[in-house]
């Protein structure tokens, strides 16, 4: 997600903001779909577009066994407050998965920290990078991006020389290109899904796994911590992830 606007100190945060709002990309597809929250850059057309592309070939390839939730569906050109931030973060919460991209010489911070809260929630991760640059400050072989990001559990990553796969794209016009290299992609990242989802969960306590998450709405601040007040809402996320065999 992009860098979120800041709002002056004492403001009341609405949480009834998060309670109206929902992404609604993944209703049109099977109530069995695991829902992906895929989070990257969305500042261009190229972002835009590229992330829409992405989302609606891994949902066509994966014949809705995977819905991926879209942030830049639900944000607003003005106004940028806390409380976009917060829908993005609820959204993390709900989610199966997370689909993380990290391109860029350097990493959007804003991704960084919707890869984080993943993280620590235990959400399995897949990280998609298909840029073609050496960036990072690891050695020879390792990541290219920054150390603090790699080495997490339940994380696969898929690596794409994003040149190759359009100079190798078959078709003659740009319309098979497209078809061609999202479809590449989009299996490739279904596979990295599929993977992920078969490592158990971090957490064998029932309890834990329900405090953990209650303190993530709680650290996270800013109005979060009102989510909690819904307890419906709360329980009926746990019993969707359990039953998906996602935590304990």
């Amino acid at each position: 997600m992009a860098a979120v606007g800041i709002i002056a100190v004492g403001r009341k945060f609405d949480a009834g903001v998060l309670q109206r709002s929902s992404f609604t990309r993944h209703r049109s597809t099977s109530i069995n779909s695991s829902i992906v929250y895929f989070g990257g850059d969305l500042f261009d057309h190229k972002h835009l577009i590229g992330n829409a592309l992405l989302a609606s070939y891994i949902e066509l390839e994966s014949s809705n066994a995977y819905s991926c939730l879209l942030p830049q569906d639900q944000e607003h050109t003005s106004n940028r407050r806390v409380s976009i931030r917060n829908q993005d973060l609820k959204a993390i919460i709900e989610s199966d998965f997370g689909l993380f991209n990290f391109d860029g010489a350097d990493l959007d911070s804003g991704t960084v920290v919707e890869f984080m809260v993943a993280k620590q929630l235990d959400i399995p991760v897949v990280i998609l990078r298909t840029d073609i640059r050496n960036a990072g400050d690891q050695d020879s072989g390792g990541d290219n991006w920054n150390l603090m990001c790699s080495s997490y559990p339940r994380t696969e990553i898929v690596s794409v020389n994003g040149m190759e796969l359009y100079q190798q794209a078959s078709g003659n016009d740009i319309h098979q290109k497209i078809t061609s290299i999202y479809k590449s992609l989009s299996l490739s990242v279904i596979q990295a899904l599929d993977k992920v989802r078969d490592t158990p969960p971090l957490c064998d306590s029932a309890e834990l796994t329900g405090n953990l998450y209650k303190w993530c709405a709680q650290y996270c601040g800013g109005g979060m911590e009102e989510l909690l007040e819904d307890t419906s809402w709360f329980e009926a996320v746990l019993a969707r992830k359990r039953s998906r065999g996602l935590i304990t």
